[in-house]
């Protein structure tokens, strides 16, 4: 994991480097659309205020519970001791983020959509929101942080989501048996470069001309930028979109040369 002092610098240099975001000199029609009808829409949508507000109550929340870790380990939290406070203010992605994935499942209309790394459930929330009438398939380690997130849906009163709960290795393969196809995919479970790769690998088996997938984290570590780099370089992948923060990746055939943007957000 780089320091926060070599983040910063990660940052900065895209930040001078990355396009300004706002469509000018982009030449794919997809990546136009996507800026102007996704990644700059500023409405605010009625989902918005709900999922938000369960934020503030988890980041308010003293309740200590007992969390297994699966993946690359927080950064913040080292303990299996957790207050959910701590948990959300380490792990949530913040609504910026969540908000366009929204944006993104409402845009595009995804039906069968995976997500690893459930976390307390507001991204999921946000996921599940874009489309009501796709199912929402989403993988969570720590069976104590998925009984929170599982509140947070019935509070919501969400039906299209189904949580997977244990450890990704046991549990993905099941879930990959059972699905036709993956639509639409979020990324944010297991922060090391082999697992990513190999989940990767398992979308593509069951992608479509039009599935996308979005990996959290790309410059987190130098594994991470690895693998972001393998996941580019793919014959499969078409397109990419670097947000620095995640990683926009279109296995669409009908785009004939490979592209890669990376864009100011």
């Amino acid at each position: 994991m780089y320091s926060s002092f070599q983040l910063a610098k990660k940052y900065l240099n895209y930040r001078l480097t990355a396009s300004n975001g706002k469509g000018h000199g982009v030449h794919s029609p997809f990546v136009f659309d996507f800026i102007k009808n996704v990644l700059r829409d500023k409405k605010q949508y009625d989902c918005y205020t709900k999922i938000e507000a369960i934020r503030k109550e988890l980041l308010l929340n003293k309740r200590i519970i007992q969390v297994e870790d699966f993946g690359a380990g927080s950064t913040v939290i080292k303990s299996n001791q957790r207050m959910l406070s701590d948990i959300a203010a380490s792990s949530l992605k913040p609504k910026k983020y969540a908000q366009l994935l929204y944006r993104m499942v409402q845009y595009y209309q995804p039906k069968t959509i995976i997500e690893l790394g459930t976390s307390l459930g507001v991204t999921t929330s946000y996921l599940a929101s874009g489309n009501t009438s796709a199912r929402v398939y989403t993988c969570e380690g720590a069976k104590e942080i998925a009984s929170v997130a599982k509140r947070n849906f019935d509070i919501l009163n969400f039906d299209n989501i189904e949580v997977v709960e244990g450890d990704f290795t046991k549990t993905l393969p099941t879930l990959f048996d059972q699905l036709q196809q993956i639509d639409f995919a979020f990324v944010d479970g297991n922060h090391r470069k082999e697992p990513t790769l190999d989940y990767f690998t398992k979308f593509l088996n069951l992608s479509t001309p039009s599935t996308i997938l979005v990996f959290d984290d790309i410059h987190w570590s130098k594994e991470m930028e690895e693998a972001w780099t393998e996941i580019q370089q793919h014959p499969a992948v078409t397109l990419t979109i670097d947000l620095f923060f995640v990683g926009i990746v279109c296995i669409n055939t009908s785009i004939k040369a490979k592209q890669h943007f990376s864009i100011i957000y």
